[in-house]
């Protein structure tokens, strides 16, 4: 079947690659999985010889078929396909207590679907994504932060699994990818929805002109309790990590300014 460029279809059949990201995601008889773009099915038959139950969202509607055809064998309990599009599917339809997320997604979504499920009042308990090398390396290794590496440290702990060569796939894309996992996924870091709401308004803030010091992003009263919470006078916002984010996000009567 002929690849869709729009939908950045890059199907991974590997073997070794497929069970890479199975054993990321510590699949075990009866875990509920929710798959993004299970294209041919190759990943999807691994978690199913696996004993996992698997819910796939495929946006391709050409795959629909295949797919139910190619796993007709297995009853809706373990597996079931619907069409759709991940980042506008409503994860709660499905009813699912506790799921693991696992997906070989488009290079083009990677930041709107870490969002989507991360901060979604249904999380799921572990993530494993296929994502570009270099914006796994920036998430799980870099010594520099950014927004999207502590938007996904809020919620879980992220972890460079393995490099994944731009030939595994069919057809190749044009650069390396790697598998990412997110475990002990929550919002354990977060007081309530306002506390979430301040701490990421807080980040945007502080990266909205990179290369100044962090001081100089905030507003005057946030600026004057840095030390407080033992950030050096003179670190850019990419030199702060999560838990001094957090600690900075936690004082009260304090606004953010809204200008850049």
């Amino acid at each position: 079947m002929e690849k869709k460029k729009s939908l950045g279809q890059h199907f991974l059949h590997s073997k070794s690659y497929l069970n890479a990201v199975a054993d990321a995601a510590h699949i075990k008889e009866g875990d509920a999985v929710v798959e993004i773009g299970p294209g041919e099915g190759a990943l999807t038959e691994v978690l199913l010889e696996r004993g996992a139950r698997v819910t796939a969202i495929e946006k391709d509607s050409r795959l629909i078929p295949l797919l139910r055809e190619k796993f007709k064998h297995f009853d809706i309990s373990k597996f079931q396909v619907t069409e759709g599009d991940a980042l506008e599917f409503d994860i709660a339809k499905l009813k699912i207590e506790n799921f693991k997320l696992i997906g070989n997604i488009p290079y083009y979504i990677t930041g709107a679907l870490f969002k989507k499920f991360l901060t979604s009042p249904h999380q799921p308990s572990t993530l494993v994504f296929l994502i570009q090398k270099e914006v796994a390396e920036r998430i799980a290794r870099s010594k520099k932060e950014s927004i999207l590496s502590l938007s996904i440290k809020a919620y879980g702990t992220p972890k460079y699994i393995k490099t994944v060569p731009a030939g595994a796939f069919c057809p190749p894309p044009k650069v390396d990818s790697a598998i990412l996992a997110v475990e002990n996924i929550s919002r354990k870091n977060f007081v309530d929805n306002a506390h979430e709401a301040k701490f990421f308004e807080l980040v945007k803030k502080g990266f909205s002109q990179k290369r100044k010091f962090l001081k100089n992003n905030l507003v005057p009263d946030y600026a004057s309790v840095l030390q407080k919470t033992a950030i050096d006078d003179k670190a850019r916002a990419e030199d702060v990590p999560l838990g001094r984010w957090l600690a900075l996000s936690k004082v009260e009567g304090l606004e953010i300014s809204k200008t850049s």
